[in-house]
């Protein structure tokens, strides 16, 4: 159905070059069927400080912030080239087999079927672990304004962990702390520095790039 689902951290709507990583992923689409779930970013944020003033309850905090995901899709529509909006993913993949980039709006398909616990430990980058293993597309990525996982030496300079596991993503915070139970073992995941599309363009390309690869339970 599609060859890789990105999902697009909501740090990146802070971005400066947003509107030319739009055109990019659109230019890669041409090439590769590319899903798009966009995380919350702003919008979400916006969630937990209304749920902060007014204790709203879980589940209607849940479902506001699915909504914004809905609203960077909205964004990333207007931003992305001959890019298709959608909240079927059968009429997107139609759109991605011929070459155009497919953004869910994921809403609708979460009212229905409603996989996940109703809470803040579960964002966006739990809900794209689920979709990837719910329909099956083997790879996954991450990306985000981060090289990829980094630890702190002992001369106080950071190393790249090329290889880690979904646990320790979500401690490190990348991730968050339902990440671990969501993803497959069977999806290939990366976390990737989505600033930098010349790095998704490799890893498409070969499997490989700069970034962390995510393995294991």
């Amino acid at each position: 159905m599609f060859d890789a689902l990105l999902k697009i951290g909501g740090s990146l709507v802070r971005h400066a070059e947003l509107r030319q990583l739009a055109a990019a992923w659109s230019e890669l689409a041409q090439t590769y069927r590319l899903l798009i779930l966009p995380g919350g970013g702003p919008f979400a944020d916006a969630v937990r400080a209304a749920d902060e003033r007014f204790q709203l309850g879980d589940s209607a905090a849940h479902w506001m912030a699915i909504l914004a995901m809905d609203q960077y899709a909205h964004l990333l529509a207007a931003l992305c080239p001959r890019a298709v909006l959608g909240h079927e993913l059968e009429s997107l993949a139609s759109a991605s087999a011929e070459g155009r980039l497919s953004i869910l709006a994921p809403s609708r398909l979460l009212q229905h079927r409603d996989p996940l616990p109703h809470r803040w430990e579960v964002t966006s980058d739990s809900i794209a672990a689920w979709l990837a293993a719910e329909t099956g597309i083997q790879r996954l990525v991450l990306l985000k304004s981060v090289p990829g996982l980094s630890i702190l030496e002992g001369d106080n300079t950071e190393r790249l962990v090329k290889n880690t596991s979904p646990h320790a993503l979500a401690e490190s915070g990348l991730v968050d702390a339902y990440f671990a139970r969501a993803l497959s073992p069977a999806t290939t995941c990366w976390l990737i520095d989505g600033r930098r599309p010349e790095r998704l363009s490799q890893l498409l390309a070969e499997g490989q790039t700069i970034g962390s690869q995510v393995c294991g339970q």
